[in-house]
């Protein structure tokens, strides 16, 4: 069963996403709580949510980035223009192939057409074209390839010049620019170039800058021809299709004239042989013999004499005759064909011709700022959201609720979310007094509800410990607003300070905003004395000074005092921060439970394992981990539980 689940895709592609989000997987296989089938939680709606708010700005900075980019490209681009021009070939089947069926005939029209398409992106229209058209003294016929780099940041750094006006101020920057960026004007080349060179250069431009495409199935084709300058784009398109036509027709009158010359050496070969067959036929018709003697001269082609001048057999006047009309017949058909071929010269016209002449564009075709601008939004926000992933993936501190589960097989009790500050502090110490009805408010209710669960004797109230990693996590504000909580729900709340460098230790809570009044004034118990009661919070408080917090951090005077204390329904005990030594956590076995608080964000998951772990050695009851300065409330339950919860 095991083996099934974990070979399934839908398994391995979440822990994959979790690996992402939280924490790579083989890390937690190592916990204890996690057991071989333990149920592995699906990245909720609510965690992605969380995990955008969370990196929120970082994505939009990359996004702006982009933006940036974008623009800069487009600004410091040269703009290109596109020219387009159509040209209509006619197709050329022969006759003995019409006949066939239709998969041949467009086996055919492909190869034609693709024939012309190769006809017009070849190097003889290219030099046609840049010849008639003079392109290689031509200044603004040149590479559509971008400026480079430092091409780029000197224009930019002029637009900005230009558009400040900044010329006095910045001359300094501006001749750095001068000195350091090549300037057009100021390109040295070394020495000149050879003909065949510019050439050559010339025709990969005009390659570059050409685009003949085939309209559909038909037997048109689009020339298009790119400039930065739009009336060069348009002379070129339209130099290019006459270039075509003009081939189309110089190469058919030059395959006519060979012929023409061909038939022409063809009839005086066989004018010579008619001439010949026939004054061999006279003389024999004039001697009146049956035979030719040896001195004549044989006609050629026919094998007439064997060696040594011997004749093999009589030739009659028939054969000779014959053999004279099939010459002047052949003469004659040679003459005809010869006749009709330079009758037909003057009429040769091209298989091609320009149905759509290119104009001068307008708008530029290029640079496409749209497209560039959503291409590097989409690419920051690509580049953004890795960041974010692989960000997260390798921070080790705690931010959601999912990691405090996995890692430490703990719940996440609370999320506090930051609140306003005082004197540097993470929060006013009677925040849910000023405002009871705020989600911070709300989430310390769950936390109270939870502390009613924690096992307590009958005979006493219960016994609540409060510690963190570090100083500045925000337990002195938690103490306070959850006491503040406690007793004014009309319950006897007592804190126990243990801890001398909390704010409750630095007497935030004793300003002219508070009255301190004795509990029992006149009471003959010293301990009695000692505590407070702090009428506008409504607790009563231990402060440190007074009870002397490095004899409180000894557990038989901290459990002498919490059965003094007994009558208290809750007592809160603050202790030390983790960093200031391990001594402050022997209190908490004499505890009904320990709350640990961990600031969002900056607590580190290792420390606050090490911190668990310890408590779990001592025999401790651990709550759960309350956080603090929560930005991203990642689980809306703790919004619907807080809200759920008695006051």
């Amino acid at each position: 069963m095991l083996l099934e689940r974990c070979s399934s895709p839908l398994f391995l592609l979440q822990i994959w996403i979790e690996a992402m989000l939280d924490r790579p997987s083989a890390a937690i296989a190592h916990k204890p709580w996690l057991g071989a089938d333990a149920p592995q939680d699906f990245i909720s709606l609510a965690d992605v949510v969380s995990f955008a708010r969370q990196y929120l700005f970082s994505i939009l900075a990359f996004v702006v980035a982009g933006i940036v980019c974008a623009t800069f490209y487009f600004a410091t681009s040269d703009p290109i223009y596109s020219a387009r021009t159509q040209i209509l070939i006619e197709p050329k089947i022969p006759r003995n192939l019409q006949q066939q069926p239709a998969e041949v005939n467009l086996s055919l029209d492909t190869a034609q057409v693709e024939s012309q398409l190769a006809v017009l992106r070849s190097q003889k229209i290219a030099m046609m074209v840049i010849d008639d058209l003079g392109l290689l003294d031509n200044p603004t016929f040149r590479d559509l390839d971008g400026p480079t780099i430092g091409e780029r940041f000197r224009r930019a750094w002029m637009g900005i010049v230009d558009a400040g006006g900044f010329h006095a101020g910045n001359a300094a920057l501006t001749d750095f620019f001068h000195s350091v960026l090549p300037w057009p004007d100021r390109l040295e080349v070394n020495g000149p170039q050879l003909e065949s060179e510019r050439r050559r250069r010339a025709v990969e431009i005009f390659s570059d800058g050409l685009d003949v495409q085939r309209v559909g199935v038909s037997y048109a084709m689009d020339i298009t021809f790119q400039s930065h300058d739009p009336a060069l784009a348009a002379r070129v398109a339209n130099a290019t299709a006459e270039a075509f036509v003009r081939e189309q027709v110089q190469t058919t009158t030059a395959t006519a004239s060979e012929g023409i010359a061909w038939l022409e050496r063809r009839m005086r070969e066989v004018g010579d042989q008619m001439n010949r067959a026939t004054r061999v036929a006279q003389e024999f018709r004039a001697k009146h013999d049956y035979s030719i003697g040896q001195d004549e001269t044989p006609v050629a082609g026919q094998d007439l004499v064997h060696s040594e001048g011997k004749p093999t057999h009589q030739i009659t006047l028939e054969q000779l005759e014959v053999t004279a009309d099939t010459y002047r017949k052949m003469y004659e058909s040679l003459l005809a064909a010869y006749t009709n071929s330079v009758d037909q010269q003057p009429y040769l016209i091209a298989d091609a011709r320009v149905i759509t002449s290119a104009t001068s564009p307008k708008n530029a075709s290029r640079p496409r700022k749209t497209l560039i601008l959503a291409f590097g939004a989409l690419a920051g926000l690509v580049a953004g959201i890795g960041f974010a992933v692989a960000r997260r993936g390798l921070d080790r501190n705690v931010r959601t609720p999912r990691q405090i589960r996995r890692e430490l097989g703990l719940a996440c009790i609370g999320e506090l979310p930051p609140v306003s500050f005082r004197r540097g502090g993470f929060g006013r110490l009677d925040e849910v007094l000023r405002n009871p009805d705020s989600s911070f408010s709300g989430s310390l209710r769950s936390v109270k509800a939870i502390m009613g669960l924690a096992g307590a004797n009958a005979s006493r109230g219960r016994r609540i410990g409060i510690t963190s990693v570090s100083p500045g996590d925000g337990k002195s504000t938690v103490v306070s607003n959850l006491a503040a909580l406690c007793g004014g729900s009309g319950t006897a709340t007592l804190v126990i300070n243990a801890d001398d460098k909390s704010a409750l230790a630095n007497e935030r809570l004793f300003s002219s905003d508070f009255t301190v009044v004795d509990r029992d004034s006149g009471n003959p118990k010293d301990i009695s004395k000692q505590i407070q009661f702090i009428e506008k919070t409504s607790f009563y408080y231990l402060k440190n000074d007074a009870s002397n917090w490095a004899n409180l951090l000894i557990p038989d005077n901290m459990e002498k005092l919490l059965n003094e204390v007994g009558s208290y329904s809750i007592v809160i005990v603050e202790l030390p921060p983790f960093s200031s030594g391990a001594e402050g956590l022997a209190l908490c076995p004499l505890l009904d439970g320990v709350i640990v608080v961990a600031q969002w964000g900056v607590t580190s998951l290792d420390q606050l394992e090490d911190l668990t772990q310890t408590l779990k050695n001592t025999n401790s009851s651990v709550l759960g981990v309350l956080m603090t300065r929560v930005r991203t409330v990642s689980a809306r339950r703790y919004r619907k539980r807080a809200g759920q919860a008695p006051r």
